[in-house]
């Protein structure tokens, strides 16, 4: 029986989870049955990380195991107590120095990355769930590949060259589209607005520098100010500059036109961030924008903002861009809000959009995708004039964010098998080429079945696949040889395992 949804014996009872949190446990459940240590859940804004990972937690103690979960800022230890508080964890210790929560025989534990670093030293633990995942610390990360404890990671966007050699699987617990859908998180309103000229910008490792990012993002103040009042209506809002120097004059901006604002970044003290979070928390706050560089772009959740402001330029770090935007996704049913308007004076939404779309609808197939995505230089600065077909909304890649309308893709075209014929997906300039021949699609669904399946299931998987995929059976006997997966066969498998997850929820709801 599993104990985290039951009744314990010390009278309380940890919070039942939603039907897509009780998947993506039962999925590391099945990653572990098939030799998977190391896995990580991605799960959007509002999918409960923190939740996953106490329940994780939980289901560990309540079998006599000993847990840790690690924060990744020392801010985050007292946040995470707190939540662990509510679902009815008080017994547990929390690692940090002159920690009044001290409390080493507790089977959980709760620290922060940096109190681990210090110690150079670890408490005994079975488990291990690693929040904000894609920060590579490297306290945690060696510990990891070494530990014969079981480490579960927790993202939203794990996108950090190197996570695929410290985790052997990826759990997509939901989509940022399936939430939407589910009112956990509001949709997005997106008015892309005047950005600053980066042509010839300095860059540094195909980034650009934060001088830079300051010095064109500083040319344009006034019309973020004036752009705010115009589209933001005076909602609870969060801004994200280029650097600490441009925050400061977009706060000064915003004093001066009477609206009340704080500077928010790592230059902040502890006492004065308590003092700006206790207030801006407030439903009816004085304090209507916080400015920050970095510091609220992760882990910082407060419901009722329903305004976000990037005026950060990127170009590779789409990671960074979907955590800045987050931050106003959550609903709010106390206040009211219905959406977030997003107020892009960076230009990264136009830079961004195809695979923050691609993201937003289906999550990621295998970790590979996600470092590519952190790695690719993106050059687009125009939205294509077309919006949706439908309902008009701008911008509109393949599936629309806003109405769900997507451009439908003809049948597939395949060769019968022992030919070389290529085989693809869709039709005319839109076709995506699956793999060379029907042998080669075969190799490929072997390969993904042996990496995802235990060894009874995947010569059944990979048949079970090509035919999902081809409309018929294969011909050819399971191979162990090591083929590359393609991008787009990934893609077509994690449409089919979407599909699939849909239809056990919509069942399981019946029931």
């Amino acid at each position: 029986m599993d104990l985290a949804l039951s009744e314990r014996d010390d009278g309380y009872s940890f919070p039942a989870p939603r039907t897509f949190q009780l998947t993506a446990h039962e999925s590391l459940r099945q990653g572990i049955r098939e030799g998977h240590k190391n896995q990580i859940i991605m799960a959007p804004t509002g999918a409960g990380k923190t939740y996953l990972g106490l329940r994780i937690c939980n289901e560990a103690m309540s079998r006599g195991k000993r847990a840790v979960f690690l924060c990744d800022r020392t801010t985050l230890i007292n946040q995470t107590s707190a939540v662990a508080d509510r679902y009815g964890l008080r017994n547990h210790g929390i690692i940090q120095a002159k920690h009044w929560r001290r409390n080493p025989d507790a089977l959980l534990q709760i620290a922060s990355v940096q109190t681990i670093a210090k110690r150079e030293f670890w408490p005994k633990l079975d488990v291990l769930v690693v929040d904000e995942a894609h920060t590579t610390y490297k306290a945690w990360t060696q510990f990891a590949e070494e530990t014969g404890a079981v480490v579960v990671g927790l993202s939203a966007t794990p996108f950090t060259p190197g996570l695929g050699k410290i985790f052997t699987n990826i759990v997509n617990a939901t989509t940022m589209h399936d939430l939407t859908q589910q009112k956990i998180l509001v949709p997005m309103r997106i008015f892309s607005c005047r950005k600053p000229d980066m042509t010839g910008a300095e860059t540094r490792g195909g980034e650009w520098t934060d001088k830079a990012a300051e010095e064109r993002e500083l040319t344009i103040v006034g019309d973020v100010i004036d752009d705010w009042f115009k589209y933001g209506e005076n909602r609870k809002t969060i801004v994200f500059g280029a650097t600490i120097k441009h925050c400061k004059e977009l706060c000064r901006q915003f004093i001066s036109h009477g609206v009340m604002a704080a500077v928010f970044t790592s230059e902040t003290g502890e006492k004065e961030r308590e003092t700006l979070l206790e207030e801006y928390r407030k439903p009816n706050t004085y304090l209507k924008v916080l400015i920050s560089v970095e510091a609220l772009a992760k882990g910082f959740d407060v419901p009722d903002v329903s305004c976000v402001c990037d005026a950060r330029p990127l170009r590779k770090s789409l990671s960074t861009a979907i955590q800045m935007w987050g931050r106003g996704l959550r609903v709010s049913p106390e206040t009211g809000k219905k959406d977030c308007v997003l107020l892009d004076f960076s230009g990264n939404i136009i830079r961004f959009f195809e695979d923050f779309n691609e993201i937003f609808f289906n999550g990621l197939a295998e970790l590979d995708d996600g470092e590519k995505l952190d790695k690719t230089i993106r050059k687009k600065e125009e939205f294509e004039k077309k919006g949706c077909p439908k309902c008009g909304f701008h911008p509109f890649h393949k599936r629309c964010m806003a109405c769900g309308y997507e451009k439908v893709q003809k049948s597939m075209t395949i060769a019968m098998p022992g030919t070389m014929k290529e085989i693809y997906i869709g039709e005319g300039s839109k076709k995506k080429l699956l793999a060379n021949s029907a042998q080669h699609l075969w190799e490929q669904l072997c390969t993904y079945a042996k990496h995802h399946s235990d060894v009874k299931s995947q010569p059944g998987r990979a048949w079970h696949l090509y035919r999902q995929i081809t409309g018929q059976e294969s011909q050819y006997p399971f191979t162990t040889k090591e083929t590359p997966v393609t991008r787009a066969v990934a893609n077509k498998i994690r449409s089919l395992n979407v599909a699939y997850r849909k239809a056990q929820e919509i069942q399981n709801g019946r029931r």
